[in-house]
């Protein structure tokens, strides 16, 4: 039962409000002035609160600004006999949800009112997953409890079961593909196909067969009807990945498909209805291409409905820990291998690294490293990081290093290395040293004896 707060000076209009409300089920409380529920609304919490706008002493206008400041959440609807795009204006900018004229009809307040504990609901439902998702560290494949990502989860938990077509915006290696299957494994539409084509990756004398399929007899080697993906994707969802390498006479194609849901094998004459939800993605500015002329903006649109930008890893540091960890259980699973953990001179070395290639090249560094380690743990020489024109080793094959001799030599010259380089980050502080590289302090001090450190 919503508990609603009915402000207006004028008692016919209190009355009317109260009787109104009552035998639509909410609780309510009414008020002569602003003063007198402000008072009220420090005691109580109001679901929704409907004020007039000219009241003695303070107007409605003036009593929004304050209610909002006691009362953030409450919707608030302004009845107003001065209706007038400033008046709107001002009440929005203090926070108002809607406003009706004071010859109002009582079914459109009763609409605009379930409209407003609606939202209200909505927002509440909202807050509650994100908090609840900021203690959380994945949804629907996709590891990280970065703000921008959460707020992604929590758009995809909104939009996954309604119809519309979206464009998935990132850098490579960012994860588009995990958000369209998020899309789709929350959506009714999860026990269809979830068919992905990438259309950067099919020759463009292909992509059209591939998307739309073909008639026996269409052309040389069609020895027989062949189904297209959007044919495959019968009820479920495709993913147009690099939908932007789309060239210009599929591009129309495509918008047949999106905008009357029919279209022709490659040879055939029959229209083939399908049902499908599309998800797009793309690395480009489709916007900046649809200027020049290289995108159809019509298409543009249809595929743009809604829009999820997803950050580049560098944007989203703290997640990086959480990727690593995920990706040494995954790959230590399937190598077989005992790993557990990671150094903290390495992570840190993984925190400062700009990670071009985003998500996908933490993970294959780390694929990479489970490989390629033979200890329980993985330390900093076993990380191949992208620095200038190629692939290098953290210890960065120096010729000091090429130039020691045996094995023993190499290791004491690289152990040299680490650890001269966790003193110059932690300032000298072989305490924080120590804990950068996974070691104790008197451990750290016996190899800076051993190794000629001061």
């Amino acid at each position: 039962m919503a508990n609603i707060l009915v402000v207006d000076d004028e008692q016919g209009i209190r009355e009317l409000l109260e009787i109104m409300l009552q035998r639509e089920g909410y609780q309510v409380t009414a008020e002569a002035d602003g003063a007198k529920a402000l008072q009220r609304c420090r005691k109580e919490i109001f679901d929704l609160i409907i004020t007039d706008l000219k009241m003695p002493g303070m107007d409605g206008i003036s009593f929004i600004r304050e209610v909002k400041k006691i009362s953030p959440t409450s919707m608030v609807i302004l009845i107003t006999a001065y209706a007038s795009a400033e008046t709107a204006l001002a009440a929005m900018k203090e926070g108002a949800y809607d406003y009706i004229e004071k010859e109002f009809n009582v079914e459109d307040l009763k609409r605009i009112i379930r409209n407003a504990l609606a939202l209200k609901d909505e927002k509440k439902q909202d807050e509650l997953f994100i908090k609840e998702m900021s203690q959380a560290v994945s949804f629907g494949g996709m590891i990280g409890k970065n703000p921008e990502m959460i707020k992604i989860y929590a758009t995809i938990r909104k939009i996954a079961d309604t119809p519309t077509n979206i464009l998935v915006l990132g850098e490579s290696g960012t994860g588009k593909e995990l958000v369209a299957r998020a899309v789709h494994e929350n959506s009714s539409r999860k026990g269809f196909p979830f068919v992905v084509i990438n259309c950067g990756g099919i020759p463009e004398n292909l992509l059209e067969s591939e998307l739309f399929g073909y008639c026996k007899g269409a052309f040389t080697g069609a020895s027989a009807d062949k189904p297209g993906l959007f044919e495959v994707a019968k009820g479920g969802t495709i993913f147009l990945d690099e939908v932007a390498e789309l060239p210009p006479v599929l591009q129309v194609k495509l918008l047949r498909v999106v905008q009357e849901k029919t279209f022709r094998r490659i040879g055939g004459s029959d229209d083939i209805n399908v049902d499908v939800r599309i998800i797009s993605a793309t690395n480009k500015n489709l916007s900046r291409m649809v200027n020049s002329g290289e995108f159809r903006e019509d298409l543009y649109y249809r595929l743009n409905v809604i829009s999820l930008s997803l950050p580049p890893l560098r944007e989203r540091k703290e997640d990086i820990p959480l990727l690593t960890r995920h990706f040494i259980e995954k790959y230590s699973r399937e190598l077989g291998k005992e790993i557990k953990t990671i150094s903290s001179y390495a992570m840190s070395l993984l925190m400062e690294y700009p990670f071009p290639g985003n998500v996908r090249e933490l993970k294959n560094i780390i694929e990479r490293s489970v490989a390629l380690e033979t200890s329980n743990i993985i330390l900093p020489d076993n990380l191949i990081l992208y620095k200038g024109n190629g692939p290098q080793t953290v210890s960065s094959g120096s010729d000091e290093y090429e130039a020691a001799g045996n094995l023993n030599e190499k290791v004491a010259l690289f152990e040299k290395n680490l650890i001269l380089k966790a003193l110059q980050k932690t300032a000298g502080s072989k305490t924080k040293a120590a804990e950068l590289l996974g070691i104790t302090y008197d451990s750290l001090h016996y190899r800076c004896e051993k190794l000629g450190i001061s």
